[in-house]
């Protein structure tokens, strides 16, 4: 049976229509397989399990439906969702992962990730990252009022914004080397990640050995999805509607 993986949806208010493909994309594919992967950025932001945003309610009540329906979810954080909790887990059913993780897949050993932390070429972006993911800065975070935080949220976004605006795009992009140790580390001989909105297939060497990296695409545009089944990987383009 079939397995899908979506990456870097961002979804929000400010597009109704991506929101509305994946909630489609949810009833009219996702409820057919034996499960589906969110590899991170799920949402443009996530200001904390109490954001009381309707059009997120809107997506957290459709993928509760898929796993009440059987179908598994599982979801790995972003560079844009990493405060997803344990109540939006209770939320939608779905399951938090870690990044990374090792997945079995027909036998082939697969390392899900989001992918940010393969451009270590982006220093700046790094170090940001370092700093927001622990403990103490979160807790400090979500201690803010709801108002406060959707403030912040949106300056780090426009941060984010000129940011890469200003960054030479290779910076951006994955390192090979650090891919490379990923694939030793694990074992994996596939990697499979979102975060550079760069779908595609790659083949390269590692020790002399094939080995394969799948790039998700953004939905900033236009919905997709990596399909796999029996051995099969196959990146898929949704209609538009």
């Amino acid at each position: 049976m079939a397995r899908l993986f979506v990456s870097d949806l961002h979804l929000d208010a400010e597009t109704p229509q991506a929101s509305a493909q994946f909630i489609d994309f949810l009833q009219r594919h996702a409820a057919r397989t034996e499960a589906l992967y969110i590899l991170g950025d799920l949402f443009e932001a996530w200001i904390g399990d109490d954001d009381p945003d309707a059009d997120k309610a809107r997506v957290c009540g459709a993928l509760r439906a898929l796993t009440q329906s059987g179908v598994p979810c599982f979801v790995q954080h972003g560079n844009r969702d990493f405060l997803l909790g344990a109540r939006f887990c209770e939320r939608t059913g779905c399951r938090l992962l870690p990044d990374p993780v090792l997945l079995d897949l027909g036998g082939e050993r697969v390392l899900l990730t989001h992918g940010d932390a393969l451009c270590v070429d982006d220093r700046a972006y790094q170090e940001l990252r370092s700093i927001v993911r622990t403990e103490d800065w979160q807790r400090r975070f979500l201690a803010l009022p709801v108002a406060v935080r959707a403030q912040l949220a949106g300056a780090a976004r426009a941060g984010s914004r000129a940011h890469t605006a200003r960054t030479v795009p290779y910076v951006m992009d994955v390192n090979a080397a650090a891919v490379r140790a990923a694939h030793r580390a694990t074992r994996a001989r596939r990697i499979i990640h979102g975060h550079t909105h760069r779908p595609g297939m790659h083949e390269l060497l590692v020790d002399g050995a094939p080995a394969y990296r799948i790039v998700l695409g953004a939905w900033y545009e236009q919905g997709s999805y990596l399909y796999w089944e029996g051995g099969r990987y196959e990146l898929r383009v949704l209609e538009r509607g």
